[in-house]
């Protein structure tokens, strides 16, 4: 089970939902992020393509990303679509969903620790936690990575707030990427050793610039030398490695030396 806030989803909000009956006409579903709320998927929303067996499709426990087409509270029903999600959007609602699983396991652990019920949880610091970062499981990361002062602003008891960040800390495991690659450098005449050595400093002192980032350059027998950078997503870990070759190129050439680079 995952909460949510609204008693009900939205149209066109992107959901969870477990087929419970397939028929010939349509797909019986229960929408877990509200309340086990039942929803019908037409056989006319099923797919883009003409449906010969429904079953190909959709079966009974499967669980699916649906398109939320219409929201009857009075009648409790919801009338929901399978075809009109696309690829991307699946992608990022069953992320999303993973990430809120995390993230409710956690509270389950403060819950228990302090014997309140899942529900109270939530509403004492998993959605003051949501209002701060936009979603519990970012707030969770965050404070994995720093400490109770991230907190700060989550309207919430300290000891509370104190009892998320140990957990997250314990718990949570930051995503990080690597990218790595060989440069070859060399520079002619008797002061080419003391270029090479100031332009890998250039190096270094830039990737430490970064905190959320590692860096590490170190030889592999002139004049091959790696480089290695690990960060918390690509766009950071590409921006580091462009910005450390630029100020390495540009120390060597000022050298009259020669640098080349290849991605491993």
């Amino acid at each position: 089970m995952v909460l949510k806030r609204a008693e009900w989803p939205l149209e066109d909000e992107f959901a969870i939902a477990v087929a419970t009956k397939v028929a010939n006409y349509g797909a019986y579903v229960v929408l877990p992020e509200f309340g086990e709320k039942e929803g019908f998927i037409h056989i006319s929303e099923v797919s883009s393509t003409w449906v010969r067996n429904i079953r190909n499709h959709i079966h009974e426990n499967q669980r699916v990303v649906v398109k939320v087409l219409k929201v009857d509270a009075e009648k409790k029903h919801i009338d929901c679509s399978l075809r009109r999600v696309s690829a991307e959007a699946k992608r990022t609602k069953n992320n999303e969903w993973k990430r809120a699983q995390k993230a409710e396991k956690l509270l389950e652990l403060i819950a228990k620790e302090n014997g309140m019920s899942l529900e109270e949880v939530y509403e004492k610091i998993g959605w003051p936690i949501e209002d701060e970062f936009g979603e519990i499981y970012k707030g969770l990361e965050l404070a994995s990575d720093g400490n109770i002062d991230v907190f700060e602003n989550v309207v919430a008891t300290k000891k509370l707030r104190k009892q998320v960040v140990d957990l997250a800390k314990q718990r949570i495991e930051i995503p990080s990427v690597e990218i790595d690659g060989e440069m070859t450098i060399t520079v002619p005449g008797p002061n080419g050793i003391e270029v090479i050595k100031n332009a890998l400093y250039d190096g270094i002192t830039e990737g430490k610039k970064r905190e959320k980032s590692t860096t590490e350059i170190y030889t592999l027998g002139s004049p091959r030398y790696k480089l290695r950078i690990v960060s918390p997503d690509y766009k950071e870990a590409e921006d580091l490695l462009s910005d450390i070759l630029a100020l390495i190129t540009k120390t060597v050439e000022n050298g009259s030396g020669s640098i080349s680079f290849v991605r491993k």
